[in-house]
């Protein structure tokens, strides 16, 4: 029987408290929270990181498809992890995957995050593009970590 869940573990060239805030600022997750050739609007962003609190997104695609996104945060433990449902917005926590994101110090001001969900199993993430949009997503998230250093 395949395991429910897959890990990406990857390290960013940013303190950890820059990733942290790629997580939870608005602004800066509408620059990466999608996978290439996709667009998160600024204005779909809403984010309460806290126990409780929501967060939602619209993601839209080359050809018009849009593709709302949200979820409660269950775990926030500013800087170093963050848990929290992954489904479409108006779904319970009960029906939706769940993500948890760990954030770690690592040699030279960067930061390693291992990134967690639970829900879907790793065949399926590959046939319906989960994985690679989530690897798509971490490649944006790079590119938009450098953008803030310059």
């Amino acid at each position: 029987m395949t395991t429910k869940e897959f890990t990406i573990t990857r390290t960013f060239d940013a303190p950890r408290e820059a990733v942290w805030r790629a997580w939870t600022d608005p602004a800066l997750a509408a620059q990466w929270l999608h996978p290439h050739d996709v667009v998160t609007p600024p204005e779909s962003v809403r984010i309460d990181p806290r126990v409780g609190g929501r967060y939602e997104y619209l993601m839209i695609a080359p050809d018009g498809s849009e593709y709302p996104t949200g979820g409660e945060y269950l775990e926030v433990r500013e800087p170093e992890r963050l848990r929290f449902s992954w489904a479409d917005p108006g779904d319970s926590v009960d029906d939706a995957m769940l993500i948890t994101i760990d954030l770690r110090e690592a040699p030279d001001a960067r930061c390693e995050m291992t990134f967690h969900i639970a829900g879907i199993d790793d065949d399926r993430a590959t046939h319906d593009g989960i994985h690679q949009g989530w690897t798509e997503a971490f490649e944006e998230l790079d590119d938009a970590l450098e953008a803030a250093r310059r």
